[in-house]
């Protein structure tokens, strides 16, 4: 009989995630999948899993779960309390659960987002070739509710053999690596280095799309917008009113606001794990000749 896990409480927002469906964006369909890949791919491995097995991704905790048939569950990500049939456990280690157990996480100390894994996976039908759910462009599996039932699959790999994987802490304002964006001539010149001298603090308005962050102004060097033209993970696109929105997982494939700057892919892990009120800092990556692209992004002044 397959096994189940079923969900009792989702806290703020759970969702299950894969790597995504790549390759799709010509179809309009975003890569979408974990926020925070390295720790998807960790609890992955942790419970002798393929990395790019279904999990689950919740914000700040608060998710219970529980389980038909003796399992191997771990816990990564954002930091928080874990307890297995009343008994507390550790991030980042493989725990045993029996049949009838419940999994409990409380509320994240650190961070936004956590990811449980279940040797086997979770095994919803996949879209697209992947069981991540987007959650704007509405493919994929629905995102969780109390009362839903998840079953487990088969696939695994061989046991890793450790009983914890130690984890750096995470930073409490995080400095972003960026390469200069695609539209940087857009902004008026001293507007990259205002992004790179100053504080961002994550408002409120924080989910899988992205992050919208408070700051000094990027002042645009022309009016009007661009026609629509793709999009990336990590991209800094500007709106009119200045303050820049950090692209995340479920970004949009295309976009109209010019991008001053794109987060390294390195760094989105880091970035998807911000939460409201934290501030940020970002750095630019020098060019591979050891130059820094800050000398060569300005370009002419476009005309108003």
């Amino acid at each position: 009989m397959t096994a189940k896990i079923d969900v009792v409480r989702t806290g703020i927002f759970a969702t299950v995630q894969d790597l995504g469906r790549p390759g799709l964006a010509a179809i309009g369909v975003g890569r979408s999948g974990a926020a925070d890949r390295g720790s998807l791919r960790l609890a992955n491995r942790l419970v002798g899993n393929p990395e790019d097995n279904a999990a689950l991704e919740c914000v700040l905790g608060g998710l219970v779960l529980r389980f038909s048939a003796p399992t191997t569950v771990a816990v990564t990500g954002a930091p928080c309390p874990i307890t297995v049939g009343g008994r507390a456990f550790g991030s980042n280690s493989p725990i045993p659960v029996g049949p009838g157990d419940e999994l409990v996480l409380g509320m994240a100390s650190q961070g936004l987002r956590c990811y449980v894994a279940v040797r086997g996976g979770v095994d919803v039908a996949p879209v697209l070739g992947s069981r991540a759910t987007d959650t704007l462009g509405k493919v994929g599996p629905p995102v969780l509710s109390a009362g839903m039932t998840l079953p487990v699959g088969h696939r695994v790999s061989p046991h890793p053999g450790v009983d914890l994987a130690p984890c750096a802490l995470l930073a409490e304002e995080p400095v972003l690596r960026v390469t200069v964006g695609p539209r940087v001539s857009w902004f008026v010149p001293g507007a990259l280095s205002t992004l790179l001298t100053s504080v961002f603090v994550a408002t409120a308005d924080v989910d899988r799309v992205g992050v919208r962050l408070e700051g000094p102004d990027l002042s645009r060097a022309r009016d009007g917008e661009l026609p629509p033209e793709a999009a990336v993970p990590g991209a800094l696109q500007v709106p009119p009113s200045g303050q820049p929105i950090l692209f995340l997982a479920d970004h949009p494939v295309t976009g109209g606001y010019p991008v001053i700057a794109v987060v390294e892919e390195a760094d989105l892990d880091v970035a998807a794990q911000v939460r409201p009120g934290q501030r940020i800092r970002f750095r630019l990556v020098k060019g591979s000749d050891g130059s820094n692209p800050l000398h060569h992004s300005r370009g002419p002044r476009p005309a108003k």
